[in-house]
């Protein structure tokens, strides 16, 4: 199906009749819960081991039914169709997009009448053959087969990369931390200060240290200018240890031994002084945000062991599957979608919060900006026109309890409209009995976990319903005080509720939010898949580098604030 001219989603009879529905409903989350008992079992939705709330948004059952009709109307089942068998809908890089197909293996489990072709590629074999070469490399290094340069195993993998190369393996590591491998570390560097990479390396030891560079093209600035400080920073260490020569010829081997691609520049891996044998390709139709399930995870299987990884990648695959094969009024990345739709383009919101139950997610919110933010923050539609509507929203977090402790205030009594995620799990990697209590709501012997859900369900009940001013009146509050303690209430949140934080859960949450912001693309008429906002700064920052490094004319060919503050910069710096 050719992505030609998108359909204008405010030209819809679905999208007439939501803005009809707008000017003449009002909220009231309580009524709505009183007078229809079934409202929480009727909104509530499996999607794999994911159990998920949608009861407490902000919505009847006609307008989800309207929002449902206007996916189909503005063909998000064609869409979907295309972008899973391999169409090139990324128009504007002429690609197509893929990152579903990551995760269809293994390949034993793929019919021959079903692998997928595109442009004559048998994807499904070059994604399992990579995905073995990823395995066996991940297999040595946790053996301890993998030596450094004077043959001592190696205790520390240091991931250089930045963007989907990443905030994706990170969160993904952190996420799965009681399923890393003891004795072996594995570390992230992105940011091109260079004290991300002093402070990552600091206590390291160059012999038993190994350095993943992760670059599609191997030309990213940030990580290649991390990768060479990195290799500096190892043939110093190992040059003073006496373990390696001042010759060409030693320092290659070293570098060899230490440092390894994801990448498929083969060449200008080469030209780096890694082994093109080890380095480990992705495709073009693999975005980078959507990546963390490609070789740009190699270093997450390094940490948690390629079974375990397995184990995420069905996870992905269960997720894909609901998406593609669930009628809409029961398809939750669908219905999630378009609840963000009705939030953004109807209810005015412009900021969405996620609010994980469980530390482990502590980086979930900051992968999901990347997702949500790079993907959708457009302002032009695929085939070059104007958008007709908002675009994107803001994605921001932390984990609970913390998040109660600081910006829950503005999400309760503000005035503005915060739509909230909230996830959790069931069964905890880490559970833990309070034996002392605190002589009140903590019993001796307490579970903790529990205390930790109370609050989340609490959160999502005081968000939904509020406190009226008779019910603070009744609490003997004084008069005066009232008004500041009343919660209006029809605060709109989704619950996800999860049996643990396993690998396959965890690839299911991650496919879940992938799909979701391909609904909202659609919607909106946008490319979801190309980052050009992305490369304007990285263009005007080599303009102005040799201005920052004292070139005289550079500089002066900066507009009056740049020339300012690089001349200011460089006045602190005492440059003259």
């Amino acid at each position: 199906m050719a992505m030609t001219k998108p359909i204008d989603a405010k030209s819809t009879l679905a999208w007439s009749d939501l803005k009809d529905h707008y000017k003449n409903y009002q909220a009231d989350l309580r009524d709505w819960f009183d007078t229809d008992p079934a409202r929480a079992e009727r909104l509530s939705y499996q999607a794999g081991d994911l159990f998920v709330d949608l009861s407490k948004n902000l919505v009847t059952d006609e307008i989800l039914g309207d929002l449902v009709r206007l996916a189909y109307e503005v063909g998000l089942p064609e869409r979907i169709e295309a972008m899973f068998s391999g169409e090139k809908i990324n128009v504007t890089e002429g690609r197509s997009v893929l990152h579903t197909a990551l995760r269809r293996g293994p390949l034993a489990d793929i019919a021959d009448a079903d692998r997928l072709h595109v442009d004559g590629q048998d994807v499904d074999a070059d994604v399992e053959a990579e995905l073995e070469k990823v395995a066996a490399f991940a297999t040595k290094v946790r053996k301890g087969t993998w030596k450094g340069v004077t043959r001592k195993r190696i205790k520390t993998v240091v991931n250089i990369g930045i963007g989907g190369s990443d905030l994706g393996p990170v969160m993904i590591y952190e996420a799965l931390a009681p399923y890393r491998q003891a004795g072996l570390d594995v570390r992230f560097v992105s940011n091109i200060d260079p004290t991300d990479v002093a402070q990552k390396t600091a206590d390291l030891d160059p012999e038993t240290t190994l350095f993943i560079v992760a670059s599609k093209t191997f030309t990213t600035l940030e990580t290649l200018t991390n990768a060479r400080l990195a290799r500096t920073w190892l043939l110093d260490g190992l040059t003073k240890a006496g373990a390696v020569k001042k010759t060409a010829a030693s320092r290659k081997a070293a570098v060899r031994k230490h440092f390894v691609a994801v990448s498929t520049a083969l060449d200008k891996v080469a030209d780096f002084g890694i082994d093109p044998k080890n380095a480990f390709g992705f495709w073009d139709w693999v975005g980078g945000r959507y990546s963390v399930d490609s070789a740009i995870g190699t270093a997450l299987s390094v940490a948690v062991g390629p079974v375990a990884f397995r184990e995420l990648l069905a996870g992905f695959k269960a997720m894909d599957h609901h998406f593609r094969t669930t009628p809409f009024h029961q398809n939750v990345p669908v219905l999630m979608g378009m609840l963000n739709i009705w939030y953004v383009n109807f209810m005015h919101a412009e900021s969405h919060a996620v609010l994980p139950y469980a530390q482990q997610l502590h980086r979930f919110a900051a992968y999901l900006q990347q997702l949500t933010m790079e993907s959708n923050g457009k302002s032009v539609r695929w085939d070059g026109s104007a958008v007709t509507t908002h675009t994107g929203e803001v994605f921001w977090g932390e984990p609970g309890t913390n998040g109660q402790h600081a910006f829950y205030q503005l999400i309760h009594q503000g005035t503005r409209l915060v739509p909230a995620d909230f996830i959790a799990v069931a069964n905890p990697a880490y559970g833990l009995v309070d034996e002392d209590g605190d002589g009140g709501a903590v019993k001796p012997g307490a579970d903790v976990h529990e205390l930790f859900l109370a609050n989340f369900f609490a959160q999502t009940k005081a968000l939904a319903f509020g406190k009226t001013a008779a019910e603070v009146r009744a609490d003997g509050t004084p008069e005066s005080l009232v008004p500041a303690k009343v919660f209006s209430g029809n605060r709109p949140t989704t619950s996800i509720l999860a049996p643990a934080l396993t690998p396959s859960v965890l690839g299911q949450l991650v496919a879940l939010y992938e799909h979701l912001t391909f609904v909202q693309g659609i919607v909106w008429g946008i490319n979801s898949f190309d980052q050009f906002g992305v490369e304007l700064g990285k263009k005007l920052a080599m303009e102005i580098a040799p201005a920052v490094s004292g070139d005289d004319a550079a500089l002066n060919a900066q507009d009056a604030s740049t020339r300012s503050l690089v001349s200011k910069y460089r006045e602190l710096r005492g440059a003259k």
